[in-house]
């Protein structure tokens, strides 16, 4: 590990176990020492290097703010939620940041849901075809403890929130394209640093994320799924619902700040775009 960080002039981690998963106690301590360790691993090479990368671009998540649907998050006046994804990223972030690396530039990579080439993706994709690509709406279900927190100090009461949010919920999201310009935007730019939210700059709700899906692959109708239909089809599809559930409105206010010049802003040309990879 020393001997590939001591010279490189960049350093992307982008490690960590996929998400896509259900939140087992295994899974879970996996997803989180997956990201921690790694990170704390590379700090200490970076640390010792006698010629540390200028950059380091260490992989974060959108999913560190909280259930928002009254305003967006930036960098700066995002709230910090609460529960076992949010204490993922805040960890994963603390061992990023810590300490002083004098001559590396740190930028935490707040990533919204990536679309392209990827489970996530690809569910979104899956229920669509399958008529299943209506709202998907929120509400009770049985007490389970798979979202509890975790870490050093965890956060949250434990239990497994819900939102009456009628399919209103927020779907912050970018092209993987542009997860790569914003890779390269940020790496000519050393003004930059700190957490970065990649996410276009319109995010969606659920509602529209749905419509858009139908219209993307052809099929004219979609059945809406309550909390009650979507838990027992996850945990068929060894997923979880919080992908389709949580309001994530994220923005990326530094980035348009910069002046990023994002190819896909529009959620419409995205999907077709993808839909089109996907099918080539």
């Amino acid at each position: 590990m020393h001997r590939a960080v001591d010279g490189a002039e960049l350093l992307v981690n982008l490690a960590g176990r996929s998400v896509d998963c259900r939140y087992t106690d295994r899974n879970r301590n996996e997803i989180h020492r997956s990201r921690v360790v790694t990170t704390r691993t590379l700090h200490a090479a970076v640390a010792a290097a006698s010629a540390p990368p200028s950059l380091w671009l260490n992989a974060s998540t959108a999913t560190i703010y909280r259930y928002a649907l009254d305003r967006p998050q930036g960098e700066d006046d995002g709230d910090v939620g609460t529960g076992f994804s949010v204490d993922v990223a805040r960890d994963w972030e603390a061992a990023f940041f810590a300490g002083t690396l004098e001559r590396t530039r740190r930028i935490a990579l707040r990533m919204s849901i990536v679309l392209g080439d990827g489970p996530a993706t690809a569910m979104l994709f899956r229920l669509a075809r399958t008529g299943l690509g209506g709202p998907q709406y929120d509400g009770p279900w049985f007490p389970h403890l798979r979202y509890r927190g975790i870490g050093a100090h965890p956060t949250g009461d434990g239990r497994a929130p819900w939102h009456r949010s009628r399919g209103r919920q927020r779907f912050s999201w970018i092209h993987i394209d542009d997860v790569v310009g914003a890779v390269r935007f940020v790496r000519d730019r050393p003004d930059i640093d700190g957490p970065l939210n990649l996410a276009s700059p319109r995010p969606s709700d659920n509602r529209t994320l749905m419509a858009a899906l139908r219209r993307t692959v052809g099929i004219p109708f979609g059945l809406p799924a309550s909390r009650f239909v979507l838990e027992p089809a996850m945990w068929a599809l060894r997923t979880e619902p919080e992908l389709v559930l949580k309001s994530r409105w994220v923005v990326p206010r530094r980035l348009l700040a910069a002046g990023y010049p994002f190819a896909f802003p529009d959620l419409d040309d995205a999907l077709a775009d993808v839909w089109r990879t996907r099918r080539a």
